[in-house]
């Protein structure tokens, strides 16, 4: 692995409210190779936004990074002040969230709300800002980049709005981009159109992606390194090919169980049982425990750690505890 342009080492983040502490990202540790594209998947409410928001600064009351550390480039940004974490957020990292129309601003042209992150950032003249606009436009696949300018956010399609906030994050060339459900509501040709987009920014921007999804055919299309997250923790981590060739934690097993195959038609899709467990109650033992069909009273007791199956493969699962069985 090359040298990381984001590094989370056992990062713990909770929610503090009347009915208790929430554990939304509990001893979580993520590593960004430069020029990588690493997908952090898993079902809703797994703790992958809340991640994302962590890195980022954006994190409100009741919410805190109560431990944990976040390096950027080699620099703690952790514990950064509302003002530090703005000069960051846009510069050397940015965020594309998952719809972009309530991300943008409805009455101002796209062309400006692009311009600003620059003027912000940057020590340019609204002219240059203009044509460094267009010129992000074009690179992101917008056709007639000049006209698109002026267009407000009702007047572009989904995938033309999506092109927009991708332009935004990457008009100052940030060294990390997080996207977070990029492609949730585009139809499958756009979706197709985006991932590709992702994979040349990587290419020729040299910028690290982080891609958030629920979609395993979307990792498998174009991520490096994969993390699989539930209930607030990584439960599995490994290259792409790896993940896919040698599944290891019942979870995963589980989420490339319910995409369908063109291979087999079953009268019924495979679902995994039950729910992801409140986090206010979570299970003593394992949080996956209560769905998983490999269960024993071990994992009802006691929480696993991370073990290592080879180089970069690790999961928290105690059938691969040294001794155990596979």
């Amino acid at each position: 692995m090359s040298e990381y342009v984001l590094e989370i080492k056992n990062l713990k983040t909770q929610f503090f409210t009347q009915k208790g502490v929430i554990p939304a990202v509990d001893d979580v540790s993520i590593g960004i190779p430069e020029r990588s594209i690493v997908g952090i998947v898993g079902e809703s409410g797994c703790g992958k936004s809340m991640t994302a928001m962590s890195v980022m600064g954006l994190l409100r009351k009741p919410g805190k990074v109560v431990s944990g550390e976040i390096l950027l480039c080699g620099r703690d940004i952790t514990h950064l002040s509302p003002r530090e974490h703005a000069k960051v957020r846009g510069n050397e990292m940015s965020m594309i969230f998952q719809e972009p129309m309530t991300s943008l601003n409805p009455v101002t042209i796209v062309g400006k709300q692009v311009e600003e992150t620059l003027l912000l950032h940057q020590k340019i003249s609204r002219a240059e800002a203009k044509q460094r606009v267009i010129d992000i436009f074009r690179e992101v696949g917008i056709p007639e980049a000049e006209k698109r300018y002026y267009a407000y956010p009702h007047q572009l399609s989904g995938g033309l709005r999506q092109r927009v906030m991708i332009a935004m994050a990457m008009i100052c060339r940030p060294k990390l981009m997080i996207a977070d459900e990029p492609t949730t509501a585009l139809d499958v040709t756009i979706e197709a159109q985006i991932l590709e987009l992702f994979k040349k920014l990587r290419d020729e921007t040299g910028t690290s992606i982080i891609l958030i999804t629920h979609n395993m055919g979307v990792v498998a299309e174009v991520c490096d390194y994969v993390y699989v997250m539930y209930a607030g923790q990584v439960m599995e981590q490994a290259e792409t090919f790896e993940l896919f060739r040698n599944t290891a934690h019942p979870y995963t097993q589980g989420l490339l169980r319910s995409i369908p195959s063109l291979d087999e038609k079953p009268d019924r899709l495979y679902t995994i049982k039950g729910v992801v467990p409140n986090l206010l109650h979570l299970p003593a033992g394992c949080n996956f425990s209560t769905r998983c069909s490999q269960c024993t009273a071990r994992c009802r007791e006691e929480k696993p750690q991370m073990y290592e199956l080879s180089d970069g493969h690790k999961v928290r699962c105690f059938l691969y505890e040294k001794g155990g069985t596979q």
